[in-house]
């Protein structure tokens, strides 16, 4: 059975029940809750096309940073390419709220819905999906935001969540499945690297290059994932996959910067590593996006065998005439994709190598690098 609307007395429940007792560093995070709100959506919820999961997978698109105030002109590209499933990997929508009635993220998913170049994208395509900041509704939150429990209502809502799906009950997005026949199965995982996240170390330099907003916090008490999903997470890499896409809304091993990555939290970052590791997991890639940039970056220090990583972003909301490239980086393999861009993952199960590439406005590739995951 899949998501209904949620009626307004529901929804009025929930985002008074999501104000919590945790503490915001942002006083207007901490107001009383207001009346209860108005349905969702007033119109009729625009959805994707069913994955079938037996299928073997080929091309896997994704892409990240889609602000519903603006043109999605790169959606006809997108369904040119034809992939079979498409993962909206963050800043699904700008929805930032200030109060507990979350109507500006409701307004921009509403928004979105209503968006005739967003509907024939979501008709063309199964979709799955994972939040960053701005759809889980403030700029750079992490577990103290107070509204995550309904702001987490309204993702499962708009993304058409099975009733029986976790994230309508349990805290947190995350999420996996696995595609494909024995010999050519695809996991997917889509974490939730917001709902559990500890505090970040502020700047001891604002703006200055690679200390943007943020610096490494060596604290090990301090979490990216939590107890609950990291133990999760242990479990879905033992399952068998030959190829295995590991979806962080920020990036993993990016350098360079000061802006978020779980480079912020190194303890963290190791223990990932670590993970894939201990648990014999092969064949995998992450792939990230936030940055309004994108690019393509390879580790190979600390890690059981050459992990890749492809950052998608944006689709929409490119910072090209203001961004600047990273500071040098021993990781980063191409260069930075400042124009509006999507990732494509193209396998061929013959050889056993995965194709990952970034795609312009009209459907170029831009950066392109292949990634070995064992011939089948």
């Amino acid at each position: 059975m899949r998501a209904r609307f949620i009626p307004a007395a529901l929804v009025g429940a929930l985002l008074l029940s999501a104000c919590g007792t945790m503490e915001n560093r942002n006083a207007a995070l901490t107001q009383p809750p207001p009346e209860p709100a108005a349905p969702f959506l007033a119109g009729e919820l625009v959805r994707s096309p069913k994955l079938d999961r037996s299928a073997s997978l080929t091309r896997i698109a994704f892409g990240s940073c889609l602000n519903q105030s603006r043109s999605f002109a790169i959606g006809e590209a997108l369904i040119t390419a034809k992939p079979q499933l498409m993962l909206m990997i963050g800043d699904n929508v700008y929805g930032d709220t200030s109060t507990a009635s979350l109507d500006e993220l409701i307004g921009s998913y509403a928004a979105l819905n209503a968006r005739p170049d967003w509907q024939r994208v979501r008709r063309a395509m199964p979709m799955l999906a994972t939040w960053d900041d701005h759809d889980y509704g403030f700029n750079d939150a992490g577990a103290d935001f107070p509204y995550k429990r309904a702001s987490q209502k309204l993702f499962a809502q708009f993304w058409d969540l099975p009733l029986d799906h976790p994230a309508w009950t349990r805290e947190g997005i995350y999420d996996s499945l696995i595609v494909g026949p024995e010999g050519q199965r695809v996991q997917i995982i889509l974490l939730d690297t917001r709902s559990f996240r500890s505090p970040l170390k502020d700047t001891d330099e604002r703006d200055v290059p690679g200390k943007q907003r943020y610096m490494p916090d060596p604290d090990p008490a301090k979490t990216m994932l939590g107890d609950a999903q990291w133990a999760w997470l242990e479990e879905e890499l033992r399952k068998p996959a030959e190829l295995r896409l590991l979806v962080s809304s920020i990036q993993v091993i990016a350098e360079g910067h000061g802006w978020e990555r779980w480079g912020n939290l190194p303890h963290e970052q190791k223990r990932l590593y670590d993970l894939i590791a201990r648990t014999g997991a092969k064949g995998v890639v992450f792939l990230s996006g936030d940055r309004h940039q994108g690019a393509l970056y390879k580790e190979t220090k600390g890690v059981p065998y050459p992990l890749y990583e492809i950052t998608s972003s944006s689709l929409n909301m490119s910072f090209a005439r203001t961004s600047k490239p990273d500071l040098t980086s021993a990781s980063r393999i191409s260069d930075m994709v400042a124009e509006v861009n999507f990732g494509l993952i193209d396998i061929d199960w013959a050889t056993g190598e995965a194709t990952l590439s970034l795609r312009g406005e009209k459907g170029e590739a831009v950066a392109t690098q292949a990634v070995p995951f064992g011939a089948r």
